[in-house]
């Protein structure tokens, strides 16, 4: 078998989409008599800087010869967006089965999910493992081609996305979907198929607003449903459709880490505890310290494309305990997830009267409360139970403000009970 790897082939400005290209070189290896067995799509680490809006990396897997393979790639690679300068698209070829790659391009892989790799490196990598690579420009797309060829061997959780593509005369157009069989259609594969629309905001999830050819990608855990969804949805015409298989909604991105020790630009899940009451600052956005009491602490937010998800973190309390999910940027963690492990359900306040019922008043440093009216008396403040808003268990983003990699609570396999938005 061989594995061909593509990256960086779309522009932020002008269009273009690496998965359209991907698509391009399966269609070439079968007009070429090959076969092809799947078609990866692998998303990388979501806070790296130059990436386009999801950061994908494609592979395909396939049964032609590494040297006719190169020459597709390359020929396919000429549709990359390389008007702008920040693209960089690169290839890489690896001749074998896409599971029995060297152990270092496995854990290549793994790690261009968590951390930022150099394009020489990845050459490097490349070189001592046999495999045929190129480029244009300075090629930083070998980067997300060679982790591409090693995922299949890296990860064992995989999703799929049908992908429809628009006719190339209305790229940059204004999509036409119809949103009444859209939402209707994702009601009914849904659970099967996720996040393909937002149902609390109206929003069509799956319809991109970018300049690229995609008309609409519908993700889920099941191959049956994603295609008979995107089959469902009336719209103009579908230039083209494929299935891809995907690391999307798997939290792969996601390491385990300690309060104190978060390198930035990493997503991470981290244990502790809410240290203060949340804080809505300019713009909508929700900040909360957390940590330990006796140790390191940081900043958790809710930004306000998160929408509904910044109540959730509102309703927190101080003393709380948590799990935060999420990516590390300038000692802030940018929320995506958390799981309550225990609420604070008492606190203590100023007592009332038995007499009157009105609120005492402080008696004098250490001396209690009093109240003025009826003379009565107490030692300190009283616990009293505290109504909360929240429920032990996951809570997460809203499909519309979900990145791709990051796992939606309906797909299971939590620690704990999950209340999944829609």
């Amino acid at each position: 078998m061989t594995v061909i790897g593509l990256d960086d082939t779309d522009s932020r400005e002008f269009g273009m989409c690496t998965t359209y290209v991907a698509s391009g070189v399966a269609d070439r290896v079968e007009a070429a008599g090959g076969r092809v067995d799947r078609v990866l799509l692998v998303r990388l680490n979501p806070a790296v800087e130059h990436k386009t809006r999801g950061n994908a990396a494609l592979a395909v897997h396939c049964d032609v010869a590494p040297e006719t393979a190169e020459s597709i790639a390359r020929e396919e690679l000429a549709a990359a967006e390389t008007d702008d300068p920040n693209t960089n698209p690169g290839f890489v070829v690896a001749p074998g089965a896409p599971d029995a790659v060297p152990d270092a391009v496995a854990a290549f892989a793994r790690d261009a999910l968590r951390e930022i790799h150099a394009i020489d490196d990845a050459r490097v990598l490349a070189d001592e493992s046999g495999y045929r690579h190129g480029g244009h420009g300075n090629a930083r797309g070998t980067v997300g081609a060679l982790a591409a060829v090693g995922a299949w061997a890296a990860f064992d959780d995989w999703t799929y996305e049908q992908i429809s593509y628009r006719e190339p005369d209305r790229w940059g157009t204004e999509r036409e979907v119809d949103l009444d069989s859209l939402f209707a259609a994702a009601d009914r594969h849904y659970p099967d198929a996720w996040d393909t629309v937002d149902r609390v905001e109206g929003e069509a999830v799956c319809v991109p607003h970018t300049p690229c050819p995609i008309l609409h990608g519908i993700r889920g855990d099941d191959p049956d449903s994603v295609r008979a969804l995107a089959g469902e949805i009336r719209s103009e015409p579908v230039h083209d459709s494929r299935l891809f298989v995907t690391n999307q909604g798997t939290d792969a991105h996601l390491a385990d880490g300690d309060l104190g020790a978060l390198d930035p630009k990493r997503g991470w899940r981290v244990d502790g505890q809410v240290l203060a009451e949340p804080e809505t600052r300019e713009g909508g956005h929700v900040f909360v310290e957390f940590g330990d009491e006796d140790g390191p602490r940081m900043d958790c937010a809710a930004f306000e494309p998160t929408k509904r998800f910044r109540d959730r973190v509102r309703a927190l309390h101080p003393g709380d305990r948590l799990t935060v999910c999420g990516e590390m940027d300038d000692g802030t963690l940018k929320l995506e997830k958390f799981a309550v492990r225990e609420l604070q359900t008492t606190e203590r306040v100023t007592p009332t009267c038995p007499d009157c019922g009105r609120t005492m008043k402080s008696a004098g440093r250490n001396q209690g409360y009093r109240c003025r009216d009826c003379g009565t008396s107490t030692e300190g403040k009283v616990e009293t139970t505290v109504e909360r808003d929240l429920e032990p268990g996951w809570y997460e983003v809203p499909p519309c403000a979900r990145r791709h990699v990051a796992k939606p609570l309906v797909r299971g396999g939590f620690d704990a009970e999950t209340h999944p938005e829609r």
